[in-house]
């Protein structure tokens, strides 16, 4: 395979990682990290150099365009991104005290029946008796563009919701993954937020986390140029098209195309547990 053709099929997954990380929140690690191994035989380390590279750009291409419409809360990522934070570096002093092959295999059983919840129909504007006083100190509601106007909708459960979020970067911490899925779940079924408001601020969320985490793989070469480059191109565009499509398509269908990818996560999780590791 000469550098041309291997560059141009690494450009078609980017893109299609990119499509699949603004759409659902997750970030275009989802794909990027199997991709480059298993298809493309890289370096488990510069593979993720890589993912990082495009989990940077998939948040930096679509969260411009959530800010700009109004979807993202900013407010409320920079204060779960403290909890998320903390429990990563929980999770890495963690690391050689837990079996990871257990963790991994409970996991993939949390994700598989958070996607049968997340598929759920549930009203999109839920009616709240008593917003969450914490949420009103900090000033954590918002509004969000539908089309019947702008709809306002308030942060519930925010103790819940920061107690989530520290065990996803307790997971990312200990496991290497991107703790995207949590984030997304923790802000719309623990906290009750709209779902495009979830993944939109998921996406601005999981770009901080990698920024911090790219300095280090950075620092120690993990970071290949001739690899993180057609990633990045290819996840750029990916993201601008998702962002777009997020913004008119129906809630149900992203619920459902967020499932699909936690499932698929599920099983490369069990698989790499339990087969992989062999």
């Amino acid at each position: 395979m000469t550098i041309l053709v291997f560059s141009l099929l690494v450009w078609l997954g980017s893109f299609s990682a990119g499509l699949v990380g603004a759409l659902t929140g997750l970030g275009g690690g989802v794909v990027i990290v199997p991709l480059l191994t298993s298809i493309f035989g890289v370096d488990i380390r510069y593979a993720v150099g890589a993912s990082l590279v495009s989990v940077i750009a998939t948040s930096l291409g679509s969260a411009s365009t959530y800010i700009k419409k109004g979807f993202a809360n900013l407010r409320l990522g920079m204060f779960l991104e403290v909890a998320t934070t903390i429990g990563a570096i929980a999770g890495a002093l963690m690391a050689a005290l837990v079996s990871v092959k257990f963790l991994t295999l409970i996991l993939a059983i949390v994700l598989i029946y958070s996607a049968y919840l997340s598929q759920r129909p549930r009203p999109e504007h839920q009616e709240i008796a008593s917003p969450d006083p914490i949420a009103e100190y900090l000033h954590l509601n918002g509004t969000y563009p539908t089309p019947d106007g702008v709809m306002p909708y308030y942060v519930n459960s925010v103790p819940t919701g920061f107690s989530i979020m520290f065990i996803a970067g307790v997971l990312s911490g200990l496991l290497g993954i991107g703790s995207g899925a949590f984030k997304v779940l923790a802000m719309d079924q623990a906290m009750g937020l709209p779902f495009k408001v979830s993944t939109t601020t998921s996406n601005f969320m999981i770009g901080v986390t990698a920024a911090a985490s790219a300095g280090v793989y950075l620092s120690r070469g993990y970071i290949d140029p001739g690899l993180s480059m057609p990633v990045m191109l290819g996840v750029l565009p990916g993201a601008f098209l998702g962002a777009r499509i997020l913004i008119g398509a129906k809630t149900q269908i992203l619920r459902v195309i967020f499932s699909l990818v936690l499932v698929v996560m599920a099983l490369k999780m069990v698989y790499n547990s339990l087969i992989g590791g062999l």
